[in-house]
């Protein structure tokens, strides 16, 4: 069917939103070294981490066994986004001084407007509310037992607990290198604020996340993209109220603030993944259509393995990706190399 358009309404997308703060880089520490599973595969060694525990007080040590034990490091990245909290004394003044029942409130994850009304009954310990929260969250790996502890916890044990474990972590792991922390996440905010002026709202997301494609959603009405180091190489997505965040690892040219002659890691992978004259005719069919494996093979009258070979460097570069097992060029990615060769030469 034909469709004549007649419309000059561009389609509707998100708002994009940008902050930077040592706290919440505070927050995701506890959440990294709490996290077993996941530890082994971030950036920073196991001798790292082993090395922060070994400098770490006893009391201290409790705090992120009960972090671990009820995943309370969710509970300090849903207090943060209440308030632009200057220092680490504005964010315990507020925890200390909320409301026993709207602490619990921000506490409980968001998982929608309509569920707002049983997030609040949770919140007041209604076992209705919270049995019903857990059901809606099931698919959740530890959703419904983070539910269960906020929903039943001692506020007054909860606050000391919160305070205890963002002091004691921003004291001892934050305090020492908070200058080289700030400039390094400050430069990535600043060049992702450059890019805001040249990318679309879907562009610059793919771009900062290293490639999540995150379409608009009818009831997302911003993006908030805050940077990270010590969660490096994992992206961290979460959802607050009519915004959806994403936590994304830093660029390696912000790790080295002064240095202007280093680039982007993913622009290097790219040009690299491009200069290649097999790969740059699968980029062209792949422009023109999704292909599997076995359609690029036929067409270009090459060995399986050799194509599929390129096909892993052009995935590494975040130029393609598969699903149901064809593969789609990124195009925003492709689109956007220009203006971030255009962002690094004038650094």
């Amino acid at each position: 069917m034909e469709v004549l358009n007649l419309t000059s309404r561009k389609r509707e997308t998100y708002r994009i939103q940008l902050d930077y703060s040592v706290l919440w880089e505070c927050a995701l520490g506890i959440a990294a070294i709490t996290n077993t599973p996941l530890i082994k595969t971030l950036e920073k060694p196991l001798d790292y981490w082993n090395e922060i525990k070994g400098s770490l007080s006893t009391e201290l040590l409790e705090h992120l066994e009960f972090v671990e034990r009820n995943n309370t490091w969710k509970a300090i990245l849903q207090l943060l986004h209440k308030e632009k909290f200057s220092n680490i004394s504005q964010f315990t003044s507020y925890i200390k001084v909320i409301p026993n029942n709207e602490l619990k409130f921000i506490c409980l994850p968001f998982i929608g407007m309509e569920f707002q009304e049983i997030r609040k009954k949770a919140a007041v310990g209604d076992e209705a509310g919270i049995n019903e929260m857990k059901m809606l969250t099931s698919d959740n790996p530890f959703f419904p037992q983070y539910i269960e502890f906020i929903s039943h916890s001692n506020v007054d044990d909860l606050k000391k607990h919160l305070i205890g474990v963002m002091t004691g972590w921003y004291d001892i792991v934050i305090q020492k290198d908070i200058e080289n922390l700030n400039a390094i996440l400050r430069t990535d905010y600043e060049t992702k604020k450059e890019m805001l002026k040249k990318m679309t709202p879907e562009e610059l997301v793919e771009w900062s996340t290293g490639g999540v494609t995150y379409l608009p959603e009818p009831s997302v009405n911003n993006v908030l993209l805050i940077p990270q180091y010590i969660y490096r190489p994992w992206n961290i997505e979460a959802d607050i109220e009519g915004t959806k965040v994403f936590y994304y690892p830093i660029a390696n040219e912000s790790i080295s603030p002064y240095d202007r002659y280093t680039p982007n890691n993913f622009l290097v992978l790219k040009h690299k993944a491009l200069g290649d004259e097999v790969r740059l005719r699968i980029v062209k069919l792949l422009y023109e259509e999704d292909k599997t494996l076995q359609e690029i093979t036929n067409q270009l009258n090459l060995g399986k393995s050799t194509i599929h070979h390129h096909l892993k460097i052009l995935r590494a570069a975040k130029l393609v990706e598969i699903s149901d097992l064809k593969y789609s060029l990124k195009k925003k990615s492709v689109e956007s190399l220009a203006k971030e060769l255009i962002l690094y030469l004038n650094k």
